[in-house]
């Protein structure tokens, strides 16, 4: 049997400095490293694995729509619910629209700790605690 590991990610927007903003400060919040730059793209990258953020040359007529087939959201694991609680304050102060508002932090079920929000392209991002999702029946 054949192993394969996740290595990378790539997301086309339409404009790269807009997301680039948004993106930076979140993935250096959460431990992540600036790791390729160039005119159309940037990457950052944990360990081995690396997202990548390529504008556009053409637009779409439809614009991005997490609902319609394709990508919905990328998802990422933490440790603690402090974490959650930390990163929430950080989304509100920067005025970030946090996702499911009213069911908060619970919006993935009773045994779920996390905060949903989205990038200025609409793409919706999940931080979760790992933990209690391992404890749930």
């Amino acid at each position: 049997m054949m192993r394969a590991l996740f290595s990378h990610i790539e997301i086309y927007v339409e404009k790269l400095e807009r997301v680039s903003a948004f993106w930076d400060w979140f993935f250096e919040y959460i431990g992540w490293q600036r790791y390729q730059q160039w005119t159309q793209g940037r990457s950052w990258r944990y360990h081995d694995v690396y997202i990548v953020f390529v504008e556009v040359t053409t637009s779409s007529p439809v614009p991005f729509n997490r609902r319609n087939p394709g990508l919905n959201h990328l998802a990422f694991r933490v440790d603690t619910p402090q974490e959650i609680d930390e990163l929430t304050n950080l989304l509100r102060a920067k005025k970030i629209r946090i996702l499911y508002e009213d069911r908060h932090p619970h919006a993935g079920g009773p045994s779920y700790y996390g905060v949903f929000f989205a990038d200025p392209d609409g793409l919706k991002v999940e931080v979760f605690v790992d933990s209690l999702l391992k404890d749930s029946p």
